[in-house]
This record gives C-alpha cells, sequence and structure tokens, in this order.
C-alpha cells in the first residue's frame, strides 16, 4: 500500500481543495503545524520525512514548557504540498473545518549524530522505535522537542515534550498569544469567512 493511499481514500478531490499530492522528496527537511477548527480545534504538527508529511493531531498544541506533556494521536500521511494548505475543507468531507498555517520552518533529526554508529537513528528508525527528537527552527517555535509513542495500535497515541534548552519558556503561551497564521497573517475566522467556499490560499 502506498503511503498517501489512505489520505487519498478519506477525501472527495471534487469537493475539497486540499492537495491531491504524490510522494515525493525534495531539498531539506520542512515542518508544520497547522491549526484545524474541524469537530474539535486541534493543531496538527507534521514533519518531512522520505516524501510524505508524518502527522499528528495535537488537541492543545505543542507548548515551549518542558513541563507540559502534550498528547498528540498520530494520524495518516499528508503529501508533501499540504504543508502550504490554508483553507476551509467543505462541511461533511473528513476533517470539514477551517485550516489556518499556525507555524512553518524547517527541522534537523537531533537523533542522526548522537552516539557511535549503532546508535544513530534515521527519521524511519526513530518512527520504528517510538522515539523522535528534532530540533525546530520555526517562525514560532524553535529547539528541541521529544515525540514519545506511549501506546500503538491503529491510533496511537504520543506525547509531545519541550526540550529544556535556551528556547524553553514555562511563561510563553504563543498559541494564544501568536494566533495568526504565518503565511497570510489572518487568524482562524477570517479563514473561515474568505475561504469558504473551500477554495484554499
Amino acid at each position: 500500500m502506498g503511503k498517501l493511499d489512505t489520505y487519498h481514500k478519506k477525501r472527495d478531490f471534487r469537493r475539497t481543495s486540499e492537495p491531491r499530492g504524490k510522494s515525493k522528496k525534495r531539498s531539506g527537511r520542512c515542518f508544520v503545524i497547522q491549526k484545524h477548527d474541524a469537530s474539535h480545534l486541534h493543531y496538527d504538527f507534521r514533519l518531512e520525512v522520505n516524501g510524505t508529511l508524518l502527522s499528528w493531531a495535537v488537541p492543545k498544541g505543542l507548548s515551549t514548557d518542558p513541563a507540559e506533556k502534550r498528547l498528540a494521536i498520530r494520524t495518516e500521511d499528508h503529501p508533501v504540498a499540504y504543508a502550504d494548505f490554508e483553507g476551509v475543507i467543505p462541511k461533511g468531507e473528513y476533517g470539514g473545518g477551517t485550516v489556518m498555517i499556525w507555524d512553518r520552518g524547517t527541522y534537523k533529526n537531533l537523533r542522526a549524530n548522537k552516539g557511535s554508529n549503532d546508535e544513530r537513528r534515521s527519521m524511519e528508525d526513530s518512527l520504528k522505535d517510538g522515539l523522535i527528537e528534532v530540533w525546530l527552527s520555526g517562525e514560532k517555535l524553535q529547539g528541541g522537542y521529544a515525540v514519545k509513542r506511549i501506546r500503538g495500535g491503529k491510533k496511537a497515541q504520543w506525547l509531545i515534550i519541550k526540550m529544556n534548552d535556551q528556547y524553553a519558556d514555562a511563561r510563553r503561551k504563543p498559541n494564544r498569544t501568536q494566533p495568526e497564521s504565518v503565511k497570510t497573517g489572518r487568524v482562524l475566522d477570517d479563514v473561515a469567512e474568505q475561504d469558504s467556499t473551500g477554495k484554499s490560499s
């Protein structure tokens, strides 16, 4: 089964403007965090790995406080082109609701250079291990984050935890203080109103 088969089966591209996309490689490693007002408001955290975007739904979004462990639910892989999607998914479609690009940038795999050769892990290895460690260089979020699997199965549960580095800040609340899109400067309500036809920006 192809990496994007589940993504394609869940969507009717005659109705939604989400990118159909293909599995493909591109230079660098991007990440994106999309604020998604669907049946429940949440944040979708996506990491480009080997031609697709690994994806997690994070109900409370990523924190800058190392003491806060944020629950994340692993979802289907998305095409790399999805990293640029901002708009409205029509009601009745899978994930119906408003999507906004809350943060984006590039990342580094922190486990790639740890210890001996036997201990160095690719992103694919890290996913299988259930432990991903990345350094984010985004417009809103920076620094190290650990993504740890706590339960397997069809809807695997993970925790996303901020590492204790120079960007850790228990007082900072970026989800609350920086609600705007890094792509268009709009807030979620503006995207919902302006893109109500389902046409993405």
